[in-house]
């Protein structure tokens, strides 16, 4: 099982934003739970439901109501099934708070921040007709206990002696009626809701692509936003071919708006980009069309110096530090002269 570990930081974002999908073709409905103590002015509960990893419906202990987070969901369903969400979550509440109670103890510390998540859905893959389950709790962002759909088995990815693996393997009964869910009940409600979303989850939105610099010792930033879906790639090439040296990528994030954002960092190995053929490119994935900036200084957004302004700078300054050696210099020379002129004269008298 691959080892996705739910970072804190990562759990908070979904919650307020959406996080990262797979691919153009895959869609996913995934319920995130998460208990919390230790974080001032935070609910101590959170229920998230996502389509595409955008969020569509969200509950928490404050309010106490299922709340949805995307117009084209609010106008699909009836106002029957918000209510029912709202119960649904009430009781996911109530059962996450128990099994927290129970195992809050064994994490053997005491103080500090702790979160708990449990994340479970399924992903459908429209081109082949695939269906992936997955279910997985974790604690402070390990993954602590996941159920193996293959073999209805429970597995520990790290063996922090939170659970009793031994009692979950005699729950196969509750192991088989979940596996049955993310198998056929929740791809059932995943292709429905897609449905009810297509036009906004299967739309393109090209980004806005520009460089920056901080200033001339910097790297160039190539940053792109606004762009959906996340499913794309940026980076540099020089004289047409990809480069990795010198090059950071960095990862692709949420704006609040539900498009992304992300950036490739290149160090420059010589003061002056353009005559090397550095280009930055931005391509979704599955598509051949690009968008290509050129890294000249013209298309170089910085908040200090250009370069030119650098080199001038350099020369004055070096042209202002030798006048002023020459000014020392002969003020030396003349100051020498009279003392030699004074000391002959007091000789001579």
């Amino acid at each position: 099982m691959p080892r996705n570990k739910m970072k804190i930081f990562e759990v908070l974002s979904v919650i307020f934003i959406g996080i990262n999908s797979a691919a153009a073709v895959t869609h996913s409905l995934q319920y995130l739970h998460m208990a919390s103590w230790g974080i001032s002015g935070f609910p101590e509960f959170v229920t998230v439901v996502l389509v595409d990893h955008q969020p569509f419906s969200y509950y928490d202990s404050n309010i106490r109501r299922e709340l949805p987070r995307q117009s084209w969901m609010l106008q699909s369903e009836d106002p029957d099934f918000w209510e029912r969400r709202t119960r649904s979550s009430s009781v996911d509440e109530q059962v996450f708070r128990s099994k927290v109670a129970v195992i809050k103890p064994r994490f053997n510390q005491t103080g500090g921040v702790h979160v708990v998540q449990l994340m479970y859905g399924c992903d459908w893959d429209e081109e082949t007709g695939d269906i992936k389950g997955q279910w997985q709790f974790g604690h402070n962002g390990e993954d602590v206990l996941a159920l193996g759909l293959k073999t209805n088995t429970w597995m520990e990815p790290t063996p922090v002696n939170t659970f009793s693996k031994h009692k979950k393997d005699k729950d196969e009964a509750w192991a088989i009626q979940m596996n049955n869910y993310l198998s056929q009940g929740c791809p059932d409600q995943l292709k429905k809701y897609v449905s009810y979303g297509k036009s906004t989850l299967m739309r393109t939105e090209s980004p806005s692509v520009s460089l920056l610099q901080k200033n001339f010792f910097s790297p160039v930033r190539c940053h792109a936003t606004g762009f959906y879906p996340n499913t794309a790639v940026m980076f540099w090439r020089k004289d047409g071919r990809e480069i990795h040296e010198g090059v950071e990528k960095g990862e692709i994030l949420p704006n609040n708006d539900g498009t992304f954002q992300m950036s490739v960092d290149l160090k420059l190995l010589s003061d002056t980009p353009e005559e090397k053929g550095y280009e930055c490119v931005f391509q979704f994935s599955g598509v051949n069309e690009s968008i290509v900036i050129k890294a000249k200084e013209s298309n170089i957004r910085t908040n200090g110096p250009s370069h030119y302004e650098v080199i001038l700078s350099s020369v004055i300054a070096v042209v202002v530090f030798g006048a002023v050696i020459a000014d020392w210099l002969i003020l030396y020379k003349r100051r020498k002269a009279e003392d030699h002129f004074h000391m002959k004269k007091q000789m001579l008298l």
